[in-house]
């Protein structure tokens, strides 16, 4: 199937303030680019890309006075399949795992691995390991966090999440990310696009989307606390330890966020 995707986000501010962005799909997507990918600012402004530490693409630039539109629309391939299940993936024990791995046991900025060590071992440590483990991760969060787009903030962590019971999609990520390391499964927090593909249409502005990676059986494989089942037609953008890796925009000095508007939809085809 093809999936037309893109943003138009506005900044405002009165000095010219840095930024980095990453709204760029990510670089294992790009040979599914049908069309080209590129970011567009109005008024123009000189951009150049760079790899971070995770393998994401970065955006630096510089929001000028009065303001930015940062705008991207593309088409890209997609499988057409839903998010693939491996029920017999097992876990490995913390002595096999790969060295490039290891970070995402680590706790992080929004993942208090120390603060929910304890709930995680008392709730899942007599399942077995593997699977099993997350997908009774995946089923706690998904019933523990009501899901509210007033219930967004910033500052937010896994355990404020576990304590208040309700957040966004990367609400739901960071409490599963930080139940599985807490459990010695890695987990990386995902950040990109995912519309509305074979389940019926939310009456909700479109958004982008939070999810998360465990690494079993010598591979990662994608799970969804939020929605809690497979669904179609994800465009990564960008993967780290958590939000703080994957932030869409980072802006050095004031700026205001003043208009935001992202679009996913299926490309109908004839046949």
């Amino acid at each position: 199937m093809l999936i037309k995707a893109g943003y138009d986000i506005r900044y405002e501010t009165e000095l010219p303030t840095p930024m980095m962005a990453m709204l760029s799909i990510h670089p294992s997507r790009n040979h599914d680019l049908v069309t080209p990918h590129r970011i567009v600012t109005t008024p123009e402004v000189a951009m150049y890309d760079y790899l971070d530490a995770f393998g994401n693409t970065c955006t630096r630039l510089t929001v000028p006075p009065g303001g930015l539109t940062l705008s991207c629309d593309f088409t890209v391939h997609d499988s057409g399949l839903p998010d693939p299940q491996s029920p017999s993936a097992v876990q490995h024990v913390v002595e096999e795992l790969p060295d490039d791995v290891l970070v995402y046991l680590l706790g992080s900025r929004y993942c208090e691995t120390d603060r929910l060590s304890d709930t995680a071992w008392s709730r899942f440590g007599h399942l077995t390991g593997g699977w099993q483990r997350v997908q009774a991760i995946v089923d706690f969060v998904h019933d523990h966090i009501e899901f509210g787009y007033h219930f967004a903030r910033p500052t937010k962590t896994a355990w404020d999440a576990h304590q208040e019971q309700e957040g966004v999609c990367r609400d739901f990520a960071h409490l599963a990310v930080t139940l599985c390391r807490c459990m010695n499964i890695p987990a990386r927090y995902c950040t990109g696009y995912l519309g509305d593909i074979g389940i019926p249409p939310v009456d909700a502005p479109m958004d982008f989307s939070a999810w998360f990676d465990v690494y079993l059986g010598g591979a990662w494989h994608t799970f969804d606390a939020r929605h809690n089942m497979p669904r179609i037609g994800r465009v990564l953008m960008a993967r780290g330890r958590d939000a703080a890796d994957t932030a869409l925009t980072t802006t050095f000095g004031p700026a205001v966020l003043t208009g935001f508007a992202v679009h996913t939809d299926e490309v109908e085809t004839d046949g």
